[in-house]
């Protein structure tokens, strides 16, 4: 009996510029590492790159004057409104500097008591209060002569102010019904990330005029700047001051030169994806991790399936229970294998997720977002189960 499973490691490269032959870099260093190891790479071994080493090298970023620029082009000299974005200064701030470049003014709508991944915009603790004397919309000072002004726990950050703060022509509102909006103006940015496309249709059957998404904006080049086709600004990150790194556009292209690169070496072809957020809640904070569109923005076609599983504990105890030691284990092994005969039947009490998902959660706590230095995560023995030896 093998006596281990899954095994990741991360993987330390050079710093990566814009123009950096990176499927290269990756496949170099990867296979140094399996050396290291005194082993061989496998077809059910996999390579995952962080997405933001993959944008850096493809160039793909933007100016907030871009930004401004396709703002204007899509809504013309007006007010806008800008339902829902996430408070959060790294994924949002330069892109509202860029809205407010494009827009005659922008009136900012905030949802109570937190924004769509679990950021605070006030004290939990006020919330029955201010229900019972908020209703509909109300400006961000109203609100705060109710629930109190609130600096976020972990950044020492009041949004409303630091939002507010990017021009006079840039106003917060509160309210829990993103049609609310249309009070103030009919021409409305959606900046949810997950739910867009639902409020999207909640404010077009409500009387909206001209309405599009965060996806929208940057979906083509503006000026020659970077662009992403599926998620425009969705998944982009602060890069200067006056620029953004966006979301990666040609992650799918990137994956398959990888592992095209490894079978050329090795005559292997591992999987090969690219990661972004992983989709989880962190339990202290209450914030939801997966602020990008998605986890992983391009992989290999294997890791698009969904795992079939048997959970183990249930058939040790209820299937199997009569039996002990080598017997049970024997019968477990042989109805593990015979899930590939019939695996519609394995699929009852196991989450229904992608094995992209699945695999791009681990890798961002492997590779984290701060000073690991390790953009490349080799995730070995994922695809085994109890019956591999």
């Amino acid at each position: 009996m093998r006596l281990t499973g899954t095994s990741a490691y991360g993987v330390r490269l050079p710093i990566i510029g814009a123009g950096a032959d990176l499927a290269e870099i990756v496949t170099e260093h990867v296979l140094k590492v399996i050396e290291l190891q005194g082993d061989v790479l496998s077809e059910n071994d996999i390579i995952a790159v962080t997405e933001g080493i993959v944008a850096k090298a493809e160039g793909n970023f933007a100016k907030l004057s871009d930004i401004g620029d396709d703002v204007r082009a899509k809504f013309g000299d007006v007010e806008i409104g800008l339902v829902y974005p996430i408070t959060s200064r790294n994924r949002f701030l330069n892109i509202l500097k860029g809205i407010a470049l494009g827009a005659k003014k922008v009136h900012i709508l905030l949802s109570y008591p937190q924004d769509e991944f679990g950021n605070p915009v006030m004290d939990i603790d006020k919330l029955d209060e201010v229900t019972d004397k908020i209703k509909g919309l109300v400006t961000a000072a109203e609100f705060a002569a109710v629930a109190g002004r609130y600096r976020l726990k972990y950044t020492d950050v009041d949004y409303v102010e630091l939002y507010e703060s990017v021009g006079e022509n840039v106003r917060v509102y509160f309210s829990n019904d993103p049609r609310d909006i249309l009070k103030i103006t009919k021409n409305v940015l959606v900046a949810e990330v997950h739910s867009r496309n639902r409020t999207k249709a909640r404010l077009l059957k409500a009387g909206a005029e001209k309405i599009f998404t965060l996806s929208d904006i940057l979906c083509k080049s503006v000026n020659g700047s970077g662009f992403n086709p599926l998620y425009g600004v969705l998944g982009s990150n602060l890069s200067t001051e006056n620029s953004l790194k966006l979301f990666p556009a040609k992650a799918q292209e990137f994956v398959e030169t990888v592992r095209a690169r490894f079978r050329e070496k090795t005559g292997v072809a591992p999987e090969v994806m690219v990661y972004g957020d992983g989709a989880f809640k962190d339990p202290s904070c209450g914030i939801w991790e997966l602020a990008d569109p998605v986890v992983s923005p391009g992989y290999t076609e294997r890791l698009g399936r969904e795992p079939v599983e048997i959970k183990m504990k249930f058939i040790a105890d209820n299937v199997f229970g009569d039996l002990s030691g080598d017997e049970q284990r024997a019968a477990i092994t042989d109805l593990i294998k015979s899930k590939k005969e019939n695996p519609d039947s394995f699929r009852v009490g196991t989450t229904p997720r992608m094995y992209a998902d699945l695999v791009g959660s681990l890798c961002d706590l492997m590779g984290g977002s701060g000073d690991k230095g390790t953009p490349v995560i080799l995730v070995r023995g994922y695809f085994d189960d109890y019956s591999v030896e």
